[in-house]
């Protein structure tokens, strides 16, 4: 089978399309061919430090397709099924711990970029039929991410104020998702032309964070001073002070991103004055992800995909990802 492999390179040339022999198939197993693949910033990540890692790995966290093969005890699934895998494989519900964290797809392990991937049953779910492969594809990482920061980190409500950062993959699943559950949502974006679009898919107010560099205030004086209830932090320490700013006494903080960077200097007064909840998000469990589905259908809410790429062309959909030009979800299509 075809797949590409982060071998020890500069740039983008780490992504390696390869030939490799397919998986066993063990008992427990489930062999499925891939048929759609997505990004995320931590794929960038990873490319970057392709040079560091010990062995080459396939990457990609994120990919959808049809089960062609299963081993002699598994039960739930059937030759056939339309399925997605879960970011972290073991992680089936509870806390995260370092077991499940050394598993993750793409990372600890082989990923989803490759024309077959074999995993234990558990690790699959079953996807809407309504849902093309590319669609499902770009759910394991940023629909589980944002379910998690809305409904696990915090408790959103009808009339609640959200703000989420941005318009990538996260961002945008968090924008839908408040909307489906009633909230109001506020959507930060340097271009216009995004701001346009995140009202189209129902952001109530936008701000330019470039132009309105305070927009923490901002967001609270929208508000009639309360503060937002829930802000979806994917910046890190760059944009953590205007999150706090924003917030209300008692709101939630979900912190996931690292768009600015890991370390740096941030009001932590504001976090204890305003008795806020910092709730750090990765990802999320088979539970999370079999949850965000059931949400997905509940409210017909349709992934954005910005654009797809053919499989010989994963380095163009990593160098549109990095260019930041891109309105939710990059996904490549692996024909």
């Amino acid at each position: 089978m075809r797949a590409y492999e982060l071998q020890p390179k500069d740039g983008f040339d780490a992504l390696t399309l390869v030939e490799r022999a397919a998986p066993a198939v063990g008992p427990t197993d489930v062999r499925v061919r891939v048929r759609a693949v997505s990004l995320n910033f931590r794929d960038l990540t990873m490319v970057k430090g392709a040079k560091k890692r010990k062995a080459p790995v396939v990457p990609a966290s994120d990919g959808a397709g049809e089960v062609i093969e299963v081993g002699a005890q598994v039960t739930r699934l059937k030759v056939g099924d339309r399925v997605a895998a879960s970011f972290f494989p073991t992680w089936q519900s509870g806390e995260l711990s370092d077991f499940h964290h050394a598993r993750a797809l793409g990372g600890g392990q082989d990923g989803m970029l490759a024309e077959e991937v074999v995993l234990p049953e558990a690790a699959w779910v079953a996807i809407p039929s309504r849902l093309s492969f590319e669609a499902a594809a770009t759910l394991p990482c940023a629909g589980v991410t944002a379910y998690h920061a809305l409904f696990e980190a915090a408790q959103i409500r009808p009339g609640d104020v959200v703000v989420v950062q941005g318009t990538g993959g996260v961002s945008t699943f968090g924008l839908q998702l408040a909307r489906a559950a009633g909230a109001r949502v506020v959507v930060t974006s340097s271009s216009e032309a995004k701001r346009e679009r995140a009202r189209a898919l129902g952001a109530e107010h936008t701000l330019d964070y470039k132009a309105d560099p305070t927009w923490g205030e901002s967001t609270r004086k929208w508000t009639g001073g309360r503060g937002a209830d829930v802000v979806i932090e994917v910046g890190g320490p760059g944009t953590f002070d205007q999150s706090v700013a924003a917030l209300r006494y008692g709101g939630t903080m979900s912190i996931l991103g690292v768009l600015t960077g890991t370390r740096g200097e941030v009001n932590t007064y504001g976090v204890f004055h305003k008795a806020l909840r910092v709730h750090g998000v990765y990802v999320g469990s088979v539970a999370m992800f079999e949850a965000l589905l059931r949400a997905i259908e509940a409210h017909r809410i349709e992934p954005v995909i910005d654009r797809t790429f053919g499989f010989t062309d994963a380095q163009a959909a990593y160098a549109h990802l990095q260019s930041g030009a891109h309105f939710g979800k990059v996904v490549i299509r692996v024909d």
